[in-house]
């Protein structure tokens, strides 16, 4: 308990001296402070971009997917994968991807080594959470986020976010599950099994994080369509139509 009270001491003694990147380089390395701080350079400047009046033909986008221990990180569930694909306008750029498992720190339940096919000895190898956000965000930069049935992806990225940096995600985000339910609000199944079905989209690989990126992504493409023929063209136009 002294040896806690003495190194806390020690970090606010230097957060007050030079800020807090010098205070966390000192307790926990300079690599981690690094990482630490171009996280939140970018979430700082992504709360500067101003989009709305963007036609989303000309914006890039980040679709990505995450795997993870199970559904509550309230509870100690962790992420062991994410995967993201790039995509220019509604053109997803299949040759620009991230994919990385992470190390969760913790068991992986038997349901989820048999749904991802990610084992206990492959998260142990793999590199820890801060450096895997780290080059993530590096890749999505300042992009918009796209995920299918968003909610789940978000708030295990808001936690890792907040555990690392104790900052929140201050990306634009779209929602494909949202999207669909816009465009055909008498539906009542649009998950994503359904919805690959139903566009066509060949089923390569459900539960690896990158390969449902690119499928969210193909599926991004075909919505964009129908988007486009409801005269929406901007981001600011489907914002406004998702928000009614």
């Amino acid at each position: 308990m002294d040896e806690q009270k003495n190194s806390l001491g020690r970090m606010w003694s230097l957060y007050k001296i030079g800020g807090l990147t010098p205070a966390i380089a000192s307790m926990l390395g300079s690599q981690n402070a690094q990482q630490m701080a171009f996280i939140r350079s970018v979430m700082k400047e992504q709360r500067k971009q101003s989009m709305f009046e963007t036609p989303i033909a000309e914006l890039e986008f980040v679709v990505f997917d995450l795997e993870t221990t199970g559904f509550h990180p309230s509870q100690g569930d962790e992420i062991i994968s994410v995967g993201a694909v790039l995509v220019e306008g509604t053109r997803p750029r299949h040759d620009r991807f991230f994919y990385s498992l992470i190390n969760p720190k913790r068991n992986i339940p038997q349901k989820i080594i048999e749904l991802t096919g990610i084992t206990q000895a492959m998260a142990n190898d793999a590199p820890d959470l801060l450096e895997v956000l780290h080059r993530f965000l590096e890749f999505a930069d300042k992009r918009i986020l796209i995920a299918h049935g968003g909610g789940h992806d978000r708030q295990f990225l808001n936690a890792a976010l907040w555990k690392t940096t104790r900052i929140m995600l201050t990306h634009r985000f779209l929602d494909t599950m949202m999207i669909y339910r816009w465009l055909h609000p008498k539906e009542s199944v649009y998950d994503l099994d359904a919805l690959l079905e139903r566009y066509g989209i060949p089923v390569s690989e459900r539960h690896h994080a990158l390969e449902d990126a690119k499928m969210t992504a193909i599926l991004w493409e075909k919505l964009m369509i129908e988007v486009q023929d409801r005269n929406v063209h901007t981001l600011g136009d489907l914002y406004a139509y998702l928000s009614q």
